[in-house]
């Protein structure tokens, strides 16, 4: 069982969030398909979470973005949110691919680290994709920053230092995010980032964008515009 379907009431809303869109939009446009032909028509909602959205009251907004995740359920008062995760734990009609009982650790985000119903989802769909889960020390409500939750606070020398630290971590050398800043700070530090919407389309993951400071810049400037 999903946590929603087509009787449920609310307006139901696809948000990419901003790192999605600026990493492959070309899964995000695949995702909201996916969605479309099984919950009904829905929109895409492009605009930041960090601007004022303007949601339809009674609506549901499905994020991928962690930082969205927080953002929808404290923020807009108008409005309920649910990651892709949970509803593709609970789904009957996505099809898993398979990955053989590879070896992977994880990196729970931020801004989800209180949220068990994300964290317990991520680890179904890893389950469902035949994963074996090899959790650091640090990990779910103990998880440690990737490093760049200090970004702007400290010289961007020490987030990469932080960065390393952090992937020193990691019991193997893949490592799953939920996050698209984690592929660049896991990459950083010197481990094979594996984003989990790659990981569920069979594709890889490509850190593009690494360097703090341009990825940065570059996540502003798209904030900026929409």
């Amino acid at each position: 069982m999903t946590s929603i379907g087509k009787s449920d009431n609310k307006k139901l809303i696809f948000s990419p969030g901003c790192a999605l869109m600026l990493y492959k939009p070309e899964l995000a446009g695949r995702i909201h398909r996916l969605l479309i032909e099984n919950f009904g028509k829905m929109d895409m909602l492009l605009t930041c979470c960090q601007h004022e959205p303007s949601l339809p009251v009674n609506s549901k907004i499905i994020n991928i973005c962690p930082g969205c995740d927080k953002r929808f359920r404290n923020d807009f008062g108008d409005a309920s949110t649910i990651s892709l995760w949970e509803i593709l734990a609970g789904s009957e009609f996505f099809i898993f691919p398979d990955y053989k009982g590879q070896r992977m650790s994880i990196i729970d985000a931020c801004p989800t680290r209180d949220q068990s119903r994300v964290q317990d989802a991520i680890r179904g769909i890893l389950l469902k994709m035949n994963i074996e889960l090899v959790e650091p020390e640090n990990t779910r409500t103990n998880s440690t920053c990737c490093g760049d939750g200090s970004y702007g606070e400290l010289p961007t020398d020490q987030v990469l230092e932080l960065m390393i630290k952090r992937a020193s971590e990691m019991p193997v050398d893949y490592v799953v995010v939920y996050c698209v800043t984690c592929i660049k700070s896991v990459y950083n530090g010197g481990k094979k980032p594996r984003y989990i919407v790659d990981l569920l389309f069979k594709e890889g993951t490509d850190p593009k964008t690494y360097d703090p400071d341009e990825w940065h810049k570059e996540l502003a400037d798209y904030k900026g515009k929409h």
